[in-house]
């Protein structure tokens, strides 16, 4: 795990994995690693009502329905499809339980428009045709293909950034349990065992780039991840998030929860604006997600850490949240002085602390890149 820049979930919590299976002993569908009932406790962590002799922590912070919703559809072998705006969990999630299930969350393709039916097939060793011709051994089998015969979940990441063929190929998969290879004259079917799943995640801002077919609507069990709307979840979400970042790049700081406040509240404020605008030229591009919240406080702190004096201040946060957010030129910068002249600038003269060093460094920020 040293050597690794981002540990896959099953290598990250491999000892929790460990632990909950050698205690569970509920009925587990087809070849599954643990019961639904112990991948719901990894994934949303355990209570004291659980009688475990050991804590699992929480991972995936959200309504405990969509995670059993999602594990019954799995353990029904239909698809998932985990839909949802940006930064709200979905490929967290799919990883969680594809490592619960299955003990391994990689076997994913990546939705773009350049994804094409190989991706979720098969393609072939060049070199090997050339010198054998066509066989399994020449063959190369796509994530989804090797999901099926290990009997394991797949992943399909933004499924509707991917164009109507690639999409047109998966229902095959969801629905037959099978993939023909013409190319072949014998062994040329491969069907998948017990236990294969696909879990797909969807941009519920891409509608209309590629929209799905009815079809594979039908093949899917949709779950609908909202956006964090409660204060203490995503304060929850964020530190979280935070505390990873600090053990991995060895970072020994605080973030005073003081600024924690500023920034969900500026965050808070922003969406809020954002809510009531008329126009596309009146919100800012980002989609103001907890992730994007991450994102800033991360920016912040390995600011502070590397060219301050490895204490975060306000104005660090301030300066990382209009770098971060103002992506847009002059709109996203309009948008952010209005908010900063209007709300953030009373609130510093009514509440004081670190609001008015947020504000200098709000302004300082705007001007630099202007």
């Amino acid at each position: 795990m040293s050597e690794m820049l981002r540990a896959p979930a099953e290598a990250k919590y491999a000892e929790e994995l460990d632990y909950l299976e050698s205690v569970d002993t509920g009925p587990k569908p087809f070849s599954w690693r643990l019961s639904p009932r112990m991948a719901r406790l990894f994934v949303l962590g355990s209570e004291r009502a659980d009688g475990l002799d050991r804590e699992i922590s929480q991972k995936w912070f959200g309504d405990r329905s969509f995670v059993e919703r999602s594990i019954v559809t799995l353990a029904s072998d239909r698809g998932l499809l985990l839909i949802g705006d940006p930064g709200t969990g979905k490929s967290w999630l799919a990883e969680l339980l594809s490592a619960a299930i299955c003990r391994n969350s990689t076997l994913v393709v990546q939705g773009t428009a350049g994804t094409t039916e190989d991706h979720i097939k098969y393609s072939w060793n060049v070199s090997m045709v050339i010198a054998r011709g066509q066989s399994r051994e020449s063959m190369i089998p796509s994530p989804i293909m090797t999901a099926m015969e290990q009997g394991v979940v797949g992943r399909f990441e933004e499924l509707t950034r991917s164009t109507s063929d690639v999409q047109d190929a998966l229902i095959s998969i969801l629905s037959e349990k099978y993939v023909s290879i013409p190319e072949l004259d014998h062994d040329n079917i491969v069907f998948a065992k017990p236990g294969f799943s696909i879990i797909a995640t969807a941009n519920s801002r891409d509608r209309g780039v590629n929209d799905l077919s009815s079809a594979l609507k039908r093949r899917f069990n949709f779950v609908r991840i909202p956006v964090v709307t409660n204060r203490r979840s995503e304060a929850e979400i964020v530190r979280f998030r935070t505390e990873e970042l600090l053990r991995r790049h060895h970072i020994d700081l605080d973030v005073p929860p003081t600024l924690l406040d500023i920034l969900l509240q500026s965050f808070a404020d922003l969406r809020t604006a954002a809510s009531a605008a008329t126009s596309d030229d009146e919100r800012l591009e980002s989609a103001l997600s907890t992730a994007e919240q991450i994102g800033v406080l991360e920016d912040a702190i390995l600011h502070s850490q590397f060219f301050g004096d490895r204490t975060l201040r306000a104005e660090t946060l301030a300066g990382s949240l209009v770098g971060s957010l103002a992506r847009r030129s002059p709109e996203d910068l309009a948008i952010l002085n209005k908010y900063l002249h209007g709300v953030v600038e009373p609130r510093a003269k009514r509440d004081g602390g670190g609001w008015e060093d947020f504000l200098d460094g709000g302004r300082q920020a705007i001007a630099t890149l202007s």
